[in-house]
Order: C-alpha cells, then structure tokens, then sequence
C-alpha cells in the first residue's frame, strides 16, 4: 500500500469523525434553542441553597420548592424495583402568579390545560418503608451562567427569596432557563 492512500484514508477518516462530532453538537444545541423558541413560559420562584455549595466559577446554583419533591403529592404509588426512574409533576400558576407542583407521578404525566409537564432527569430509585418526606429531583434547571463579578448579588438576592427564573418548558418536559430576574426587596 503506498503512503499517499493510507494518508488519504487517514485524512477521510479523521474529516468524517470531525463531521459527525459537528453535528452531534449542532443537534444538541438545536434541541435547547427549540426548546427556548417553542416551549411553554412558566415563572419559578427559587429558594435558598446551602451556602457551601453557593458559587463554582461563575454560574449561581439554583433550587425551587418542588427540587425536594414533598412525597405526598406524588399519585398512583411508588416503585416496587430498584432502578432508574423518572417523576413527572404537573406545574400550575399559583395564585402569585409563579408556577406550582400540583401533583407528580413516577413515569408520565397525561397534559390538561392551562398546566404544563415537567420531566425529571433519571435518578437512582431505592424503595423504602416507610415512604420518605421528600424526593430530591434534578431538572436541568439548576445552575445558571452569570457574568463575572455578578454571582455574589445574585445569591444573596435567592437566599432572600428574591429571585425568579423564567423557563421554558417543552411538550416532552424538558426545560431550559429562559431568563434569570432579581425581584424587588418586600415592603
């Protein structure tokens, strides 16, 4: 074999794996602008996080009421099997006009109007007796990027309950971080 078509092949083949990996990355970030174009707007309030975990790099780590999943809201029983699962909750507006957990399922959700569906991300499930409290669930939704130097307002703002999010939400449950707001101090 001569060296000019080994280096051909060569060449082939490391353009073709650099094509593939393009489009990998072009599909993902397609999936997230869709889904920020398209999807349903909700606003979440966030709630305080554990203030040893407040700041890596610059992004501010985000949590809301249902991220700790009060158990009793969840509807048609528990896994029998160890393994990974995924909760469904269907999300309202509240009577603030922010977006509420009105009841989940472990798997999926029927849509009714005027709510939308929201899809955890697969969790290791364990079943246990008795049924614990809360369910500590991951969205997608936890972190969001700040410029530098902006983290620390905004944390001190979300540990005063100051802080909302507007989210995208599409129709398979996925969601993505629209915009991030500091609310005004209360009276």
């Amino acid at each position: 074999m001569s060296y000019g078509l080994t280096r051909r092949r060569f060449i082939a083949a490391a353009l073709l794996t650099a094509g593939l990996q393009t489009g990998i990355l072009v599909t993902m970030m397609r999936s997230s602008q869709s889904i920020l174009d398209n999807g349903t707007a909700i606003r979440l309030k966030t709630v305080p996080v554990d203030p040893r975990d407040l700041m890596r790099g610059d992004y501010v780590v985000l949590a809301y009421d249902f991220s700790r999943l009060d158990t009793k809201l969840i509807r048609d029983g528990f896994p029998t099997a160890s393994g990974l699962q995924t909760v469904s909750l269907r999300l309202a507006p509240g009577p603030d006009g922010f977006w509420i957990a009105r009841d989940a399922v472990f798997g999926a959700l029927q849509p009714e109007p005027d709510t939308v569906i929201l899809k955890s991300f697969p969790f290791d499930y364990e079943p246990q007796q008795p049924v614990p409290d809360r369910l500590t669930l991951k969205f997608g939704i936890e972190s969001y990027f700040v410029a530098e130097g902006q983290g620390k307002a905004i944390e001190e703002a979300r540990n005063n309950h100051q802080v909302a999010v507007e989210v995208r939400v599409s129709p398979e449950g996925d969601a993505r971080i629209a915009s991030l707001e500091v609310l005004d101090a209360a009276p």
